[in-house]
């Protein structure tokens, strides 16, 4: 059995590693998605230890919330998993608005509820900022929430170190979801020494850059999808980061792994951070994820790899 680890200050006691869902039932995000692949994704998680799931309305949309659904159902492990899940997304005449109202996220966890089949969420996200709640307001109605029991603990996702400080007003803020990874430290100027200071988790996203941090990529590699657009895979610069990933491959050899698993084991070091969630499109990326939490770094090992990735 995997030692859990708590959430902040919840009652939350996760696996440290966690299943990103995106995958699972994101046909907006991934195309030609396998809906019974991503079930055994989720299914294959449950049965080896995984018990913290991260969703979100607009993976789908919809999709991936009832796809988990219908997993929870079928397993009777609902009380076993912490389910994440969040909204902010509604669609205007086509168009995606964000919104924060206290309405809008009331009526959010009631529909996430019912695609989930399930009478309360561990983890509820605001997904997004919109523009014009004030933040503490529309964490004070998810306060609500979690008073009545629908929820057990409080989220906010790509907000700013303004934006979380008003959200935290009332220090009700228990989670903060944000990206960061060795190649986009600016966390770490803000962010991160608040969530230490007020003991909010802080879960980050994409912190493999998009594949860049798993080792498995050359200067010859070519993409098709988004990366292509992105800075950190283009000309001189993806040549450098390449080489910053290399020299991680010794401490990965000497420790009989791979390079995506010292990364990940590296952000369990850091403080505030208590759990990741690493998407994956099949069962066996699951158990490879898992590999993360047989890797002991040294204290010069966390040091070296920071001094590799020094902005």
């Amino acid at each position: 059995m995997t030692e859990q680890t708590r959430l902040g200050r919840t009652d939350l006691l996760v696996n440290p590693v966690g299943l990103g869902t995106n995958a699972v039932g994101g046909h907006n995000i991934y195309p030609n998605l396998n809906e019974e692949v991503g079930k055994d994704v989720v299914r294959t998680a449950l049965r080896n230890g995984i018990n913290f799931l991260d969703t979100a309305y607009i993976y789908g949309p919809e999709r991936s919330e009832q796809l988990i659904g219908e997993v929870l159902k079928e397993t009777g492990r609902r009380q076993d998993v912490v389910i994440a899940t969040k909204g902010a997304h509604k669609f205007v005449d086509n168009k995606i608005v964000l919104d924060n109202s206290p309405a809008f996220l009331k009526q959010s966890v009631e529909d996430s509820l019912k695609r989930l089949k399930t009478d309360y969420i561990d983890l509820y996200y605001i997904h997004f900022p919109d523009e014009h709640t004030p933040k503490d307001e529309a964490v004070d109605a998810l306060q609500r929430l979690k008073k009545e029991g629908t929820i057990r603990a409080i989220g906010v996702s790509n907000f700013s170190i303004e934006q979380l400080q008003e959200a935290n007003r009332d220090g009700y803020v228990d989670v903060l979801q944000s990206e960061y990874n060795l190649f986009k430290r600016s966390a770490e100027q803000d962010l991160l020494p608040y969530t230490k200071q007020h003991g909010i988790s802080f879960v980050p996203y994409f912190p493999l850059a998009a594949g860049l941090l798993g080792g498995k990529y050359t200067k010859d590699t070519t993409f098709e999808d988004g990366r292509a657009k992105n800075p950190l895979f283009q000309g001189d610069a993806f040549i450098q980061n390449l080489q910053k990933v290399e020299l991680l491959r010794e401490i990965a050899n000497s420790k009989d792994a791979e390079i995506a698993h010292i990364v990940l084991a590296w952000y369990l070091t850091q403080d505030s951070i208590d759990a990741l969630i690493p998407g994956a499109k099949k069962p066996d990326q699951v158990l490879n994820n898992l590999r993360t939490l047989d890797v002991q770094l040294t204290s010069a090992e966390i040091e070296h790899i920071n001094q590799i990735f020094e902005v």
